[in-house]
């Protein structure tokens, strides 16, 4: 028998007790995989934007809006390629689905985001319609909406001038990304602006925020500063950043997901560590005679221990990928029933810190046994003791 052969029968010499011990890891791995994707996607999932485009919002809060006086003065900032404003719309479809939308100015979306690619006539006729709205190819595709169709949506934040929260959009647009990246963000829907502005309850002039295109990524943190400065002191006091911590400020306020995400997987490794840790230690104990025959047979004291830790690898190695190979494709599942409101991939990234844990986990579970095995006397071992 080879020594790969030996390390395989010993694992399942107890069948029951590793095919249980093995789904043990398999679920836990099939966790790790879908919530590390959670964690890139709110944390860095949207390093794709880069720094090209900064926000500016109220100090105190971005639910502050900003008065539209501001944007010729950000405009006149050194480095400002194209400003654009928007007005979260609180929109809600059918009876309580929450969706993303956006009072803007066409043109200068078309500006600001060049990423978003539509055909000049659906552009032009957002401009032209007044009660116009766009929306992303999957947004379209989750609720099955299709151009020239009159959309109603709610808002919960903003009533029409008669009360009503009800409003009725024109969809004369859908707008498709410019790679993989862009198409997974084509869930959000945009409203005219000035049909919004007009028609709205709370008044006119006021945006929530302001999307600044730059002409160079390297001045992002000069013009930043820049524009904050202008307004400091002033009753319109402004928080400049780039667009990607923009973002992850706003998911922060429904709570930190990386501290969540790190807690839930803290508390499943740790069982995991105790179940897997018992079960190799329990099957060493088993094979304490076995292991002094070996070596009265002539094996090393560091070839014992190398066929113990060698076991734990190899258990842990089996459910850890088996958990990951079966997350990857269910993070795919999960972003088709979403829409892509939640894209989870299971990448490359993804594996790699997997694949870390795996043998991380395989060190904790099988170096104390293993050293036990090690340290092993052949006559206490064989009388019993």
């Amino acid at each position: 028998m080879t020594r790969t052969g030996f390390v395989i029968a010993n694992l399942w010499r107890k069948k029951t007790r590793t095919v249980l011990t093995l789904l043990s890891i398999v679920t836990a791995f099939l966790l790790f995989g879908l919530l590390q994707a959670v964690n890139v996607l709110f944390t860095s999932g949207a390093d794709f934007i880069g720094a090209a485009r900064l926000v500016t919002q109220a100090r105190v809060s971005f639910t502050q809006s900003l008065p539209m006086r501001l944007l010729p003065q950000i405009e006149s900032v050194p480095g400002v390629e194209h400003v654009m404003w928007q007005q979260w719309f609180g929109a809600v479809y059918q009876e309580n689905t929450q969706l993303i939308f956006l009072a803007t100015d066409p043109a200068r979306l078309r500006l600001v985001y060049p990423e978003y690619i539509m055909p000049d006539a659906q552009w032009q006729a957002f401009e032209s319609t007044r009660t116009s709205m766009i929306v992303g190819r999957n947004l379209a595709n989750q609720y099955g909406w299709e151009i020239g169709q009159k959309v109603p949506i709610a808002s919960n934040i903003f009533p029409q001038q008669d009360g009503s929260k009800n409003w009725t959009f024109d969809l004369v647009g859908i707008y498709d990304g410019k790679d993989e990246d862009w198409q997974r963000n084509t869930n959000v829907g945009w409203i005219n602006f000035a049909y919004f502005d007009e028609a709205n309850q709370f008044g006119r002039g006021r945006a929530g925020t302001y999307t600044i295109k730059l002409a160079d990524a390297g001045q992002a943190e000069q013009v930043a500063r820049t524009i904050d400065a202008m307004f400091e002191n002033s009753p319109d006091e402004t928080k400049t950043q780039t667009e990607k911590d923009f973002n992850i400020g706003f998911i922060k306020q429904i709570g930190d997901i990386g501290l969540i995400v790190r807690w839930i997987l803290f508390a499943v490794f740790f069982t995991l560590l105790l179940v897997v840790g018992n079960t190799i230690a329990q099957s060493v104990r088993e094979r304490i005679p076995e292991l002094a025959i070996l070596k009265t047979l002539g094996f090393r004291d560091g070839e014992v221990l190398g066929f113990v830790l060698a076991e734990a690898a190899l258990l842990c190695a089996l459910g850890g990928l088996a958990g990951l190979a079966i997350a990857t494709p269910l993070g795919v599942a999960i972003t088709r029933a979403t829409g892509g409101n939640l894209p989870i991939a299971v990448d490359g990234t993804v594996w790699l810190v997997g694949g870390i844990a795996i043998v991380l986990l395989s060190l904790a579970v099988g170096l104390l046994p293993a050293l036990r095995a090690g340290r092993l006397t052949i006559v206490d071992a064989l009388a019993g003791r």
